[in-house]
């Protein structure tokens, strides 16, 4: 079996090769590429090898784009530091999925699957999912808390706890689920950045609100809608007419 390695930290593609090599002593690593680039020049200027073992994130991006740049129909044994949660829609277009640090059972595992599969057609990696995974491994990291001012102290609020977001006199208000107000050091606009977009939405220039604080959505004057909000919101909390149809969208889980 001749196989290559897709992997930027040397210690990690070393480790793979030792052990690829203690249970497939007859195998041959034909060659150790560390970056995307690379890595489609060499698919362009040699033949497929067997198998191939890539590592999801390298230095210049997620390998996964090697697969819209050159066409790849060898198997593949994915290596990640990611959550497998990210992976499991990707299984079924690969041999396998190995978490690191490698595990020796389970690259054993990986490599029997492939012997199993061995010799059969080996389908195109999915586009479609090509496109998701990496939109989903390049998400960014959403805020967790605030730091909130209590007098001369300083304390913090989880994001769950966060009912919505208000402003008011040129400051920033978080109200929280039990019905606690807190100023904040942020914008409106940074607030909308730095929270989940699964989560909150920005429904006018003034709120943003949880999806979990929407008790009511009704149509309002001039094709708006209005929302009654827990805890109770003393103002109107109206949808912007230009926010309706992203509102309604993500609502239903599309935005």
């Amino acid at each position: 079996m001749n196989y290559l390695i897709i992997e930027d930290e040397y210690h990690a593609a070393k480790r793979l090769r030792e052990l690829v090599s203690k249970h497939e002593p007859e195998s041959k690593c034909v060659a150790v590429i560390d970056s995307i680039s690379d890595t489609v020049d060499w698919f362009e200027n040699n033949s497929a090898p067997d198998l191939a073992f890539f590592d999801i994130q390298l230095a210049d991006g997620l390998s996964f784009s090697i697969f819209q740049k050159t066409e790849i129909s060898i198997p593949i044994i994915f290596t990640t530091a990611f959550d497998e949660y990210a992976l499991k829609a990707f299984k079924a277009n690969s041999v396998d999925y190995l978490l690191k640090p490698v595990d020796e059972t389970e690259l054993s595992a990986a490599i029997q699957k492939y012997r199993r599969l061995f010799g059969k057609s080996t389908a195109p990696i999915n586009e479609d999912v090509i496109q998701s995974l990496m939109r989903r491994l390049n998400t960014p990291d959403y805020v967790k808390r605030f730091l909130i001012k209590q007098g001369t102290s300083l304390s913090y609020v989880n994001t769950e706890q966060i009912s919505r977001f208000f402003s008011e006199d040129s400051m920033t208000f978080i109200v929280t689920r039990d019905g606690f107000k807190h100023n904040i050091d942020h914008t409106m606009d940074q607030v909308e950045e730095l929270m989940n977009p699964a989560e909150f939405f920005r429904i006018n220039r003034k709120l943003v609100v949880h999806i979990d604080s929407i008790t009511k959505m009704s149509v309002y004057f001039n094709s708006r809608l209005k929302l009654s909000l827990k805890p109770n919101y003393d103002g109107d909390a109206i949808v912007s007419r230009d926010k309706v149809k992203d509102f309604k969208a993500w609502i239903v889980g599309r935005g």
